[in-house]
C-alpha cells in the first residue's frame, strides 16, 4: 500500500514537471543590445542575475543593484566571467530607504548619458512586520514603494531614451491580494503572505496607470509573473525547517532560475512588445491578470495615495 502511495505521489509529481517544462515561455529573440543601457534591481542573484547575465551576453552595459557591495561585486565579477562583457556594473541600492534610492538616482544621472530599460526585479518575503526608517512597512516598501520611486525619478531619463521600456517582476500572488485603501501600509493587519501578494498587486496596478501617463512618450512599461522558481526570495523566512520546505518544494516542482528570467528578457528585447504597454505577461505571452489588476480608477487613486506616502 504504501509503494503505491509512493508511486502515485511519484507519478503526480513527474506528470506536473514535465506539463512545466512543455507550457514554460523561452525568449527566442536574438536581438542584440549593443548601445543600449539597462538597469537590473536584485541583479545579483536568482531571476535578476540570469536576466542580467543575458542582456550583458547581448552586448548590453548593464548596471546591477544590491543592497550588499560584497554580493554585487561577485555577481558583476561571474557575469564579466561569463559573457565577456566587461560592462557590466554594481551600484549600493536599499529599497528599504527612500534616501538610497535617490543617491542611486542622483548617481545614475551623474554617470549615464541614457537608460533604455528599467527592470524591477527585486523583491523580498518574509520581511516580519517592522517599519522602515521612512515610516512604512518593510515588506511593501521593498516590493512595491521603493520601486514606485525609483521608476518616477528616472522617468526623465528614460523618456530622453526613447524608445525605452520599463518592467515590473510581478507574481501570480497577485490574485490573492486584498485592496483596501485604509491598510495600504499594513498597519490595521497584515500577515507575511498578504504583504507579499499587496504589492505585487500594487506593482500591476501602477503598470497599469504609468501606462496611461506615458503615452506618446516612447516608453512602454509591463509586468510579469515569472513562475515559481528555485530562488532566494523567501531566505529572510525565520524558520529554518519551513524555509528548508518551501525551498525545497520550489527546486523539484517548478522552473529554474533560468526559466523563469525568460518573460523578463523577452519584455526587455523582443521586437514584437515594441508598442505594447499596461499589460500582464506569462510565459512569454500576453495574460489577463485579476479583475483589481484592470480597474483603472482603483489604478489612479493607488497612484495618488502612493505619490504621498514616498512624498
Amino acid at each position: 500500500m504504501i509503494l503505491q502511495v509512493l508511486f502515485i505521489v511519484f507519478l503526480f509529481l513527474l506528470l506536473l514537471k514535465l506539463y512545466q517544462k512543455i507550457t514554460c515561455g523561452v525568449c527566442k529573440s536574438s536581438v542584440h543590445m549593443m548601445g543600449k543601457v539597462v538597469i537590473v534591481t536584485g541583479g545579483n542573484c536568482g531571476i535578476g542575475f540570469e536576466t542580467a547575465k543575458n542582456l550583458a551576453e547581448r552586448g548590453a552595459r548593464v548596471i546591477i543593484t544590491c543592497r550588499s557591495v560584497p554580493r554585487g561585486e561577485k555577481a558583476v565579477n561571474e557575469i564579466i566571467a561569463a559573457t565577456g562583457n566587461k560592462n557590466v556594473f554594481h551600484r549600493q541600492l536599499d529599497f528599504s530607504s527612500f534616501r538610497s534610492i535617490r543617491e542611486f538616482c542622483d548617481y545614475i544621472y551623474k554617470t549615464e548619458e541614457r537608460v533604455d530599460v528599467l527592470i524591477n526585479n527585486a523583491g523580498a518575503g518574509g520581511l516580519g512586520n517592522k517599519k522602515t526608517e521612512d515610516g512604512n512597512h518593510v515588506g511593501m516598501q521593498v516590493n512595491y514603494y521603493g520601486p514606485f520611486l525609483l521608476t518616477n525619478l528616472m522617468l526623465p531619463l528614460l523618456k530622453k531614451s526613447a524608445p525605452s521600456r520599463i518592467i515590473n517582476v510581478s507574481s501570480i500572488a497577485h490574485k490573492y491580494a486584498e485592496m483596501d485603501f485604509e491598510n495600504l501600509n499594513m498597519e490595521k493587519y497584515w500577515s507575511d503572505y498578504l504583504v507579499y501578494a499587496n504589492s505585487k498587486l500594487f506593482l500591476n496596478l501602477m503598470t497599469l496607470e504609468l501606462s496611461k501617463r506615458l503615452e506618446g512618450t516612447g516608453v512602454t512599461v509591463n509586468c510579469l509573473h515569472p513562475g515559481a522558481a528555485a530562488t532566494n526570495i523567501f531566505r529572510n523566512i525565520k524558520s529554518k525547517f519551513i524555509r528548508n520546505i518551501v525551498m525545497m518544494g520550489l527546486e523539484i516542482l517548478f522552473k529554474s532560475v533560468w526559466e523563469a528570467a525568460q518573460t523578463s528578457i523577452y519584455l526587455a528585447v523582443s521586437p514584437e512588445v515594441n508598442d505594447v504597454s499596461g499589460r500582464y505577461f506569462v510565459d512569454c505571452k500576453e495574460k489577463k491578470p485579476s479583475k483589481l489588476s484592470q480597474d483603472e480608477e482603483i489604478a489612479k487613486k493607488l497612484w495618488i495615495e502612493t505619490e504621498k506616502l514616498v512624498k
